[in-house]
C-alpha cells in the first residue's frame, strides 16, 4: 500500500508532460440604458448585471467605456477554459442571460476567443 505522500508524488510525475491548452474569452457588451437618469442610476443597474454575472458564470466583468455617459455603457467579460468551443458557448450564453434580464438594451456585442 503507497503511503499518501508516494501516492501524491507518482500523481505529480503522471502530470508532467501534460499541458492542457488555455484559452482566454472575452465578450464585450456595449449597453444603452433607456431607463437611467443619473450615473448613480446607471452604477445601480450595471452593478445588478455585473453581480448577476459573477455568481452564476464565475466571470471576471469590468465597466471598461463610458463611464461618463448616464445611458451607456460597456462591459468587458472574461473567463479561462481549456477549450474553444466550450467558452464560446459560455459566453453566448451569458450574452443571451444579459438580453434575458431586460434591464439594458445590447446594441453592440464582440467576441475575442484568444
Amino acid at each position: 500500500m503507497k503511503s499518501s505522500s508516494e501516492s501524491r508524488k507518482s500523481d505529480t510525475l503522471l502530470d508532467i508532460g501534460k499541458v492542457l491548452p488555455v484559452v482566454i474569452g472575452v465578450l464585450r457588451i456595449t449597453l444603452f440604458l433607456s431607463e437611467s437618469g443619473s450615473l448613480k442610476e446607471k452604477r445601480r443597474i450595471l452593478r445588478s448585471i455585473k453581480d448577476r454575472l459573477r455568481s452564476q458564470f464565475n466571470v471576471s466583468v469590468a465597466e471598461v467605456d463610458y463611464q461618463d455617459l448616464w445611458q451607456k455603457a460597456e462591459l468587458a467579460i472574461a473567463l479561462a477554459a481549456t477549450d474553444r468551443v466550450y467558452a464560446d458557448k459560455v459566453l453566448q450564453t451569458i450574452l443571451g442571460k444579459v438580453e434575458s434580464w431586460r434591464l439594458a438594451e445590447v446594441i453592440d456585442v464582440q467576441v475575442e476567443i484568444i
